[in-house]
């Protein structure tokens, strides 16, 4: 034992009005009556706020099913009852250098995380370590609420400094590890949520605005094709996410300058184009009259890979130019007069939530879908 335990566990057995407030607590606290036990404790810390014992202890096993699945493991995890001693003690994660069987056990930390205070919790464990820092115990409570806040990386680091003090603590070693590994899930998720937030096709494809600049032959020019195309990827990628799957048809820019009639189609439905040479052969007559009909200066294509039986463009290319395998995700290919481009957006499935990946540039001569649709 060291030395703080043993001056901890020689406080315990003194009955001063503060242990026996603290008994009191213990009482309530095996009986479930965490409030009671908590504002018992209270008055115990009052009557001796500089003892470390009545902040820190474990706790129990209960906590109400309405909190996410890693606070429950984590408090669950933290109590056995101990029937030799009639109350709550933690017997599957003390440190073996701890002697927790001769240190009064329960007290307002438990109490509080057992009525899912854990703010409050995390302040005692934190004043815990202020009052004795050198005791590994103050730290594996800090690691245990921070574990249940799911807050991984700060409760890593909270139970090293535990295995600081006690460097042989196999159980306090197996923790950091598990938790390391969920820190570096919870992070992954979480750039995975951003990437499905955070879509900004503009800044994706900047690089396309000088090229589509020049190509013609104007500021205003360039920027209204670049426009057009980044707002209908970064639509259909929000549509992706949300369900899976997009729609396949081909949008229109309408040159504004020219006359047209009110009823011409901007979006012309494609889905049955994929279907056969014939098919396909029919729908890009159409397409292409259209484009004439409506004085238009570009069109898109949105299609979804699965919706393909003819031209499967990624077939028989070999990995050097076709590097996504069977995986799913849709085309979009930009036709105009001065421009044609072509790209594939990556889609997967991790973790039971649909991803895409930034569109990725294609040979329109080895994979373009449709064949020109302007003169």
């Amino acid at each position: 034992m060291s030395s703080a335990e043993n001056v901890a566990a020689n406080e315990s057995d003194i009955k001063t009005p503060a242990n026996s407030l603290k008994d009191q607590g213990n009482a309530h606290f095996k009986a479930g009556n965490y409030l009671k036990a908590a504002a018992v404790y209270t008055q115990a810390i009052k009557a001796d706020p500089s003892n470390a014992t009545l902040y820190r202890e474990t706790c129990s096993s209960w906590i109400p099913n309405t909190r996410p699945t890693g606070q429950i493991r984590a408090i669950k995890q933290l109590t056995s009852i101990n029937t030799q001693h009639g109350i709550a003690v933690d017997t599957e994660n003390i440190p073996p250098s701890s002697s927790a069987h001769n240190q009064p056990p329960s007290n307002r930390s438990a109490a509080f995380l057992n009525l899912v205070k854990l703010s409050k919790a995390l302040a005692d464990a934190e004043t815990t370590i202020k009052l004795n820092p050198t005791w590994e115990k103050g730290y594996f409570r800090k690691g245990c609420v921070l574990e249940a806040m799911e807050r991984y990386d700060e409760a890593v680091a909270a139970f090293r400094d535990a295995l600081q003090q006690n460097p042989q603590s196999t159980e306090v070693a197996t923790k950091i590890k598990r938790l390391s590994l969920l820190a570096r899930d919870k992070k992954r998720a979480q750039e995975k949520q951003a990437i499905r937030s955070n879509v900004n096709m503009a800044k994706t494809l900047e690089n396309l605005k000088s090229e589509l600049v020049q190509k013609f032959g104007s500021e205003a020019g360039g920027e209204e094709i670049f426009t057009f195309i980044t707002d209908i990827i970064e639509a259909e990628v929000k549509q992706w996410h949300a369900n899976g799957h997009v729609d396949a048809r081909v949008t229109y820019l309408f040159d504004k300058a020219k006359d047209r009639s009110d009823d011409a189609a901007m979006i012309v439905n494609v889905e049955k184009a994929f279907e056969s040479p014939d098919t396909l052969t029919s729908c890009v007559s159409f397409l292409r009259q259209h484009a004439v009909d409506t004085s238009s200066k570009a069109a898109c294509l949105v299609v979804p890979k699965k919706v393909i039986s003819f031209p499967q463009v990624w077939k028989g290319q070999g990995i050097r130019k076709w590097k996504h395998g069977q995986g799913d995700g849709f085309f979009v290919q930009l036709e105009s007069s001065k421009v044609r481009k072509l790209w594939f957006v990556p889609s997967s499935i991790e973790k039971g939530q649909t991803l895409c990946r930034d569109p990725e540039a294609l040979d329109l001569d080895a994979h373009a879908v449709l064949p020109p649709l302007f003169r």
